[in-house]
């Protein structure tokens, strides 16, 4: 699914958001979100979507972002389930392909709604309800209500998918097994790891080597490049978010279903902190090589630093070289300036971006 486009923005020729529109060559399944509260702007975002190939539209009432709900969009929308459902509803009648809706539970612990809202979108005629645990106010502090979503799902007859803190395979697996849910969505799971899905198909840890995680990091600089230019200006655009994505891929770790299974019913995975080498599987740090350190360094001037190396790089074998150069010479200064801000960190950056 595309990132959240402003309807409004998006049927003015937004530059920025058309480019939400493009539908990858490989991208075989492909659907638009977008963020309105008027129907006449869902219906024409939504004929937009259908002549770009969509296969499907996604109104996003889950976003927690004070830029969206300060429009009164994204999770604000919960606040009012009456209002919400005559929105779907007129957009859903409108709109060529089918609409689903993303929500959250309520908009606050104070305030759940989650059952009348999905009646409502039920009622509505939405294809389906994404359904993330945690409030608005909650935005991705604790761990996701699954209760919640589960009751949705077998008290309801619309499709219910599930989202929050779905980190494996097999957590995916039991979300979907005991909860009731058609599918499974994951956000800050497939940024730790990308392969995320590849796990589900094939229903085993991937568990790629250093050596092949710096081809990934190498493949996102290239992707960059080929987006925003090979250029200063392209370079400048994409050092925007290539540190962001370094943030999450360094906190990849292995997490083989016979040590993590049973921990993952007690706290979600993507919450649990690991150091650097996991004892669990019986890492040291000085087991671990330099560039592996430096994979997992959470340092955001390591971060940095590996943008500028891997754009300057021809190949993976390039890339690798210099990495290897790069964690020789700067992870153990790198490794200690981020643990002092570690937690800081982490909350900020999990929810900048919603």
């Amino acid at each position: 699914m595309s990132e959240m486009s402003y309807a409004r923005n998006l049927i003015k020729g937004n530059v920025v958001e058309r480019t939400h529109l493009r539908q990858a060559s490989n991208e075989h399944c492909f659907g638009v979100q977008i963020a309105t509260k008027q129907i006449d702007e869902g219906i024409a975002a939504g004929q937009l979507a259908a002549e770009a190939g969509a296969a499907w539209m996604d109104l996003n009432c889950g976003c927690p972002i004070y830029e969206a709900t300060r429009r009164g969009l994204g999770a604000a929308l919960l606040r009012k389930p009456t209002k919400l459902g005559r929105l779907v509803a007129g957009i859903a009648e409108g709109t060529p392909i089918p609409l689903t809706v993303k929500i959250r539970t309520g908009e606050s612990a104070s305030k759940i709604n989650v059952m009348q809202v999905a009646t409502a979108l039920q009622n509505a005629g939405a294809a389906a309800v994404t359904i993330h645990g945690r409030t608005m106010e909650q935005r991705y502090k604790r761990a996701a209500d699954w209760g919640l979503v589960q009751q949705a799902a077998h008290q309801l007859t619309v499709p219910i998918i599930g989202n929050g803190d779905v980190l494996t395979f097999y957590e995916a697996n039991r979300r979907m097994g005991e909860h009731g849910c058609i599918a499974v969505m994951t956000g800050r799971g497939a940024l730790i790891k990308p392969w995320l899905f590849q796990e589900y198909k094939d229903q085993r840890e991937l568990n790629p080597s250093t050596l092949e995680r710096v081809g990934i990091y190498y493949q996102l600089v290239r992707y960059m490049k080929e987006h925003f230019g090979d250029d200063a200006k392209g370079r400048k655009k994409a050092f925007y978010f290539l540190p962001w994505h370094f943030n999450f891929f360094c906190r990849y770790r292995s997490l083989p279903e016979e040590t993590y299974a049973t921990r993952s019913l007690q706290q979600p995975l993507i919450s649990t902190r690991v150091e650097t080498a996991d004892e669990n599987l019986g890492e040291s740090v000085d087991s671990l090589s330099h560039l592996e350190r430096l994979l997992r360094c959470e340092s955001e001037a390591a971060h940095e630093h590996l943008a500028a190396a891997l754009w300057d790089c021809d190949n993976e074998q390039h890339a690798v070289s210099e990495l290897e150069k790069l964690a020789g010479e700067h992870v153990s200064e790198w490794e200690a300036s981020a643990a002092p801000s570690r937690d800081e960190r982490e909350g900020r950056i999990d929810e900048n971006r919603g």
